[in-house]
């Protein structure tokens, strides 16, 4: 299962440190488990963050409200759990935050055969989320507002050249993640926009990780989560993650598809 993922890949680069402390050899729960207490992590009740067999999910305990009352991940022995704790390991703060979305909204309305907004902006953010965060000034707003708009010609060409400086692009989900194992050019993300300053384009990559993290756990924490809070964006699209990404390439209308416009 392992020797399928490309490393070298850049949509990688956000878990990549976390995958290099892994013990090779050892079950990927032991070494999760390994990784996570000696990185010290706890869930929002203060609980210790460790992974557990998906057999120790009790049918009928939904497997957020579990993680919440037991800081135990329910992990299967394949790629989307292996990429799963990989990011919890990298982004810590962020999947605490996601989960205590998820088990309050479970602990007041139940499952249900309906999520509701929060959860299910908590299940996007969590399976398919990309983070770009982006220089606050006009440079950086110009280009959010580009992709906002569909204008990928603009976005991705003509302002190429941003991204790197003042636009940086982290993946988050772990269902993406185990999409992109085998790359095709229509694997979309659902794309938050983070606004960082200027110190944030001068901290080296662990730095900026931890930045990330907690900036966007306080975000969470403090306005909540709904599906409005995305924007599509094709991860093939991001300038330096595909070859030959000319003109022709982003003119795919059946990927790089136009804005609806309202009544349509």
């Amino acid at each position: 299962m392992l020797p399928t993922i490309d490393w070298s890949r850049p949509w990688y680069d956000s878990i990549r440190t976390a995958a290099g402390l892994l013990s090779a050899g050892v079950p990927f729960i032991d070494t999760l488990n390994q990784q996570a207490a000696a990185l010290g992590l706890r869930n929002h009740a203060g609980l210790a963050t460790h992974f557990v067999p998906q057999a120790a999910l009790p049918d009928g305990t939904a497997y957020e409200a579990y993680i919440g009352a037991t800081g135990g991940v329910p992990t299967r022995e394949n790629l989307h759990d292996f990429f799963n704790g990989l990011v919890w390991l990298t982004f810590p703060q962020i999947k605490v935050q996601l989960n205590a979305l998820q088990a309050a909204q479970i602990a007041r309305d139940g499952v249900g055969k309906s999520r509701g907004p929060a959860r299910d902006g908590a299940t996007i953010f969590d399976e398919n989320a990309a983070l770009l965060v982006v220089r606050d000034g006009p440079a950086g707003q110009a280009l959010v507002s580009a992709l906002r708009e569909h204008q990928w010609q603009t976005a991705f060409l003509e302002m190429r050249a941003h991204f790197g400086p003042d636009a940086q692009v982290w993946l988050f989900g772990h269902a993406l993640m185990e999409k992109l194992v085998a790359p095709r050019k229509a694997i979309t993300a659902h794309t938050r926009v983070v606004l960082a300053d200027d110190e944030f384009f001068t901290l080296e990559h662990t730095g900026r990780r931890h930045w990330i993290d907690a900036r966007v756990s306080r975000e969470l924490a403090e306005h909540g989560l709904s599906t409005a809070d995305f924007m599509p964006m094709q991860v093939l699209g991001v300038p330096g993650w595909w070859p030959q990404q000319d003109a022709a390439f982003y003119a795919d209308s059946s990927v790089f598809r136009a804005k609806r416009q309202a009544g349509q």
